[in-house]
């Protein structure tokens, strides 16, 4: 059986928590992750951490991606927003079904631009919910599962965030294992 691969999107001003915590428990659960940087291999986060990537976004084969992380925070969020191989990538990717994941900022910023939220239900940061249009059904809970997408609330959701991922990509029981062996308890 194939590895899943998912590839997280890291643009300037990404949040930190948001990006490693994903990137950290998808890795444990087996599956395969690809840092790709927006504009080149260096990306620097909202609090100055600095990321070097596995690759330029541009480099990208997404026809043998299962699924998009999409961290959030500002400006990070606005710059993946701004980005045609991103919002094509997220169209294309959810078309085939395959998962698109965002947390914070980004569902609104970012997934909203790319019309695939109309009638489906979604979650963001506080505040952001105001860019969503009417079509989309807004939920406050720290994470909302709508088929193959994926959202959350910002840096507090990004455990299970990460763990709604590794439930969609490699199922419930190694879900529950990895939960259970980093003391997880909700």
């Amino acid at each position: 059986m194939r590895k899943s691969v998912v590839v997280v999107i890291l643009a300037e001003g990404f949040e930190e928590i948001e990006a490693f915590t994903p990137i950290d428990i998808l890795r444990r659960a087996g599956i395969e992750v690809v840092i790709a940087g927006l504009e080149g291999e260096n990306i620097t986060g909202a609090h100055g951490v600095k990321v070097a990537c596995d690759l330029e976004i541009s480099d990208m084969d997404f026809d043998m991606i299962d699924g998009v992380v999409l961290p959030g925070g500002l400006p990070g969020a606005e710059n993946l927003a701004a980005s045609y191989v991103v919002l094509d990538a997220i169209r294309v990717l959810n078309g085939k079904g395959k998962l698109v994941a965002a947390i914070c900022a980004s569902p609104a910023y970012v997934l909203e631009k790319t019309g695939i939220l109309v009638e489906r239900s979604a979650t963001c940061y506080p505040g952001c919910e105001s860019r969503f249009s009417p079509e989309v059904k807004f939920l406050v809970q720290d994470v909302v599962v709508d088929g193959n997408i994926i959202t959350s609330r910002g840096p507090a959701t990004a455990f299970p965030f990460a763990l709604a991922l590794v439930e969609y990509l490699a199922g419930k029981e190694k879900r529950d294992e990895l939960a259970k062996g980093m003391l997880w308890t909700k």
